[in-house]
């Protein structure tokens, strides 16, 4: 292993385009077709990074597993002046989607805005050092580019995330941004104009919605791609399972990874109670106050390993899974301890033998 590649795995996590290197290069070096101003590779090949395929002999693994038509609609707006709005509830691989096209499209997905209640419109426009500033005034070289300033200048893609929770002033400074493709530096007397290739991808959470309401004028600048929850529990097995082995591996977790039978009870539970129905639709179930989302799924079976790798032998046992159930179902609300009681009692116990030992574990665990 080279001195390079060890540095690397000190990393605890690595952007797309480094921890997805090989694969990048080899579409590039196979990519025959044509490549938009800007862009390092065809549409085709960020269609099969994404998607999953082969670039020559090299295997190309999917980045998101889900509706392709979707992935399809991202690409084609992108190589178009619009900008792409990924929205969906929180789990449902947006910020992922995101950053790895950046990563296809531009080669760095480092340039990012985070949308919070703090957000100013210095961090979407530019700001400046201060102390240059006061010591020799407004120059070019105290001035501070915002990542978005950056990106129109290289003709990349900056990402922003979370963009509903950022306050109403901060998101329309965006739409002068989108519509003229330039920001102003009036103290220079000068305007930094996009190049080609320049766009901006940002993530919005439905569970938002009410925060800060974007503007219709703001909508029209995006292409909007609503990103479902997977729609099947064969997809959601699929997504689970490719993530907690990657994670694992990651981590270096010294755990076995979960056996099928114990990824299918926790996509289940979490199934049954995001939709408030049993999967054979003859009961209805309580919904926690909580996300249910297929994330949380993933981090509770990641951290139910690393129990069983730091205080148990190593095997992922009823009483790990049950630990990390109750973390994820119950939260800071005592009515979600009702509701997993509620579906303890009257959903798990009448699942059959094989969910006796998980039941008997949260059963435990929740009292």
């Amino acid at each position: 292993m080279s001195t390079g590649q060890e540095q690397l795995q000190d990393y605890m996590r690595l952007p797309a385009e480094v921890l997805y290197r090989e694969e990048l290069e080899a579409l590039r070096r196979e990519d025959t077709g044509r490549i938009p101003a800007g862009w390092q590779m065809s549409p085709r090949a960020v269609f099969t990074f994404i998607a999953g395929g082969k670039a020559g002999s090299k295997v190309i693994t999917p980045k998101y597993i889900g509706n392709t038509r979707l992935i399809e609609m991202a690409v084609a707006t992108l190589v178009t002046d619009r900008a792409l709005l990924l929205i969906g509830e929180p789990g449902t691989a947006k910020s992922w989607l995101s950053e790895n096209l950046a990563a296809a499209i531009y080669g760095n997905s480092g340039l990012v805005v985070q949308g919070t209640a703090g957000t100013s419109e210095e961090h979407v426009r530019y700001s400046w050092n201060y102390a240059m500033l006061l010591a020799n005034g407004p120059t070019p070289e105290a001035l501070v580019k915002s990542p978005i300033m950056r990106a129109m200048e290289d003709g990349g893609i900056a990402r922003f995330e979370e963009i509903s929770r950022c306050a109403s002033e901060v998101q329309d400074a965006l739409i002068s941004i989108l519509s003229e493709k330039t920001i102003s530096v009036p103290e220079l007397g000068k305007e930094a104009g996009a190049r080609k290739g320049f766009s901006i991808i940002a993530t919005a959470n439905t569970r938002d919605r009410g925060v800060n309401e974007m503007s219709a004028a703001l909508k029209r600048r995006f292409n909007i791609i609503v990103l479902p929850a997977p729609s099947d529990i064969e997809t959601e097995l699929s997504i689970v399972k490719k993530r907690v082995a990657e994670i694992a591996s990651s981590y270096e977790l010294q755990a076995a990874v979960p056996a099928d039978d114990a990824l299918l009870k926790v996509v289940t539970i979490f199934r049954e109670l995001r939709s408030g129905m049993t999967l054979d639709k003859k009961e209805k179930v309580k919904t926690p106050a909580g996300v249910i989302s297929t994330a949380e799924a993933i981090s509770l079976l990641t951290n139910s390993m690393a129990l069983a790798a730091s205080f148990g032998s190593g095997k992922l046992t009823d009483s790990d899974l049950a630990a990390g159930l109750q973390g994820a179902i119950v939260k800071d609300d005592d009515k979600d301890k009702l509701v997993w009681k509620e579906y303890l009692d009257n959903v798990m116990k009448k699942k059959g033998t094989e969910w006796r030992g998980l039941y008997q574990a949260c059963k435990e665990m929740n009292e």
